[in-house]
C-alpha cells in the first residue's frame, strides 16, 4: 500500500484530493493519505516518514517565492515525486517548481480527469504540467528516466526480496524486521533497486512491475 502526503491549508481541497486518489487507486494500487495544513507540518511529517510515495503540495504554503522551501523538501525527500498545485497557471511559478525538481505542476482549477492524468504521468515517470503549457522539454510531459529497464538479472537475491516486500506494501521498518537487516541497509538496497530498474521512486517501481509482471522472478 502506497503513502501519499497531502499538504494544503484547506480541508475541503484535501478531501477532494483524497477522492481523486481513491479513484486512482482503483486503476493502480491503493494509497493511504497523511495530511498537513502548513509547510512546517509537512516537513515534520517528512521527518517521521521517509517511506512516502508522493507529496501533493499547495504552492500557497510556500513562503515568498518558495524556492528555499522546495529545495529543502527535495533535499529531505530526494526520491519522492512532488506535485505542486497552484491557483491559476502562472508560468513563473511553474518554471520555479520544475527548476527545483518537482514532478508536476497542476492548476487548482483543473478537473478530476486532468488530475488523474497528471498522477498517471508522474507515477509513470514523466513530468506533468497544464495542458498547453510550455515545459523545459518538448510538450507537456518530460520523461524523468523512468522505465529504462535493465533487466532484473542485475538484481541480487536480497534486492529481489526487498522489492517483493515493497510491492506487498511493507514499510522500510517492516522490511528490515522481516529480513533481519537494518533500515539503513533497506534504504541502500532500495537506492540500488531504483537505479537498476531505471525508476526514481517506489511507486514507479510498483507501476513498472504491474505493467511488466514477468520483469522479476521472485525468490
Amino acid at each position: 500500500m502506497g503513502r501519499v502526503l497531502i499538504a494544503d491549508e484547506q480541508p475541503l481541497f484535501r478531501d477532494a484530493l483524497r477522492g481523486v486518489l481513491d479513484q486512482f487507486s482503483a486503476d493502480a494500487w491503493r494509497f493511504t493519505c497523511q495530511e498537513a495544513d502548513s509547510f512546517d507540518a509537512l516537513m515534520r511529517l517528512a521527518d517521521d516518514d521517509d517511506d512516502l510515495d508522493a507529496v501533493l503540495l499547495d504552492f500557497s504554503l510556500l513562503r515568498e517565492q518558495g524556492q528555499a522551501e522546495l529545495v529543502a523538501l527535495r533535499s529531505k525527500l530526494p526520491s519522492v515525486p512532488v506535485i505542486v498545485f497552484a491557483a491559476g497557471e502562472n508560468a513563473e511559478k511553474m518554471r520555479l517548481c520544475l527548476t527545483c525538481g518537482v514532478a508536476g505542476f497542476i492548476s487548482k482549477t483543473s478537473g478530476r480527469e486532468e488530475v488523474m492524468i497528471a498522477l498517471r504521468t508522474v507515477f509513470g515517470g514523466g513530468i506533468a504540467v497544464p495542458r498547453g503549457a510550455a515545459s523545459p522539454a518538448s510538450g507537456a510531459v518530460r520523461r524523468r528516466g523512468a522505465f529504462a529497464y535493465q533487466g532484473c538479472g542485475s538484481l541480487s537475491d536480497r534486492q529481489t526480496a526487498v522489492l517483493k516486500l515493497v510491492t506487498d506494501g511493507k514499510s522500510n521498518k517492516q522490511i528490515a524486521w522481516e529480513l533481519s537487516i537494518s533500515e539503513t541497509t533497506v534504504k541502500a538496497h532500495m537506492t540500488a533497486i531504483l537505479r537498476k530498474l531505471g525508476v526514481s521512486s517506489r511507486a514507479q517501481a510498483i507501476v513498472l512491475l504491474q505493467r511488466r509482471p514477468n520483469a522479476v522472478s521472485w525468490c
